[in-house]
């Protein structure tokens, strides 16, 4: 099997029990190992008292891109650490892109990056979080 195939698998078995990321209205794509895109309309109920949508909300959507990025190699990883800088205010009704990257991966660790941009394309945060491997298969085989 190639490495986007098992990075399909992978995330189809993560996407499975994802209940977290399914009741925030999330998808996924995955177009090849090593990165994923996470999508996620902005709903009413997001919003926070300024009106604009919630910072942990952003984090759970570019944790969510990264999570399905760096666990693309049939290896189960958590994240070790992450950090995010909030850009500009995502509004009601913005449909919003994570795309993580992979800057590095070893044999315990990774490290990525996960942009967030609204639908015109402007940048809304940015994410970097390290994964460290449990060394246990995603697929179990």
């Amino acid at each position: 099997m190639n490495e986007l195939a098992m990075a399909k698998r992978c995330a189809e078995k993560m996407w499975a029990s994802d209940s977290a990321s399914k009741a925030l209205g999330m998808e996924i794509d995955i177009r090849e190992a090593g990165s994923a895109t996470a999508r996620m309309l902005v709903r009413e109920d997001m919003a926070n008292g300024f009106d604009v949508c919630h910072g942990g909300l952003l984090f759970a959507l570019a944790d969510t891109a990264f999570a399905f990025a760096c666990n693309a190699y049939n290896r189960v990883t958590v994240a070790g650490s992450a950090s995010i800088e909030f850009l500009r205010p995502a509004m009601r009704g913005d449909a919003l892109i994570a795309n993580a990257t992979e800057d590095y991966r070893g044999r315990r660790s990774g490290y990525y990056t996960v942009k967030v941009e609204n639908q015109d394309g402007e940048a809304v945060a940015l994410f970097r979080g390290r994964c460290v491997s449990r060394d246990e298969p995603v697929l179990g085989d």
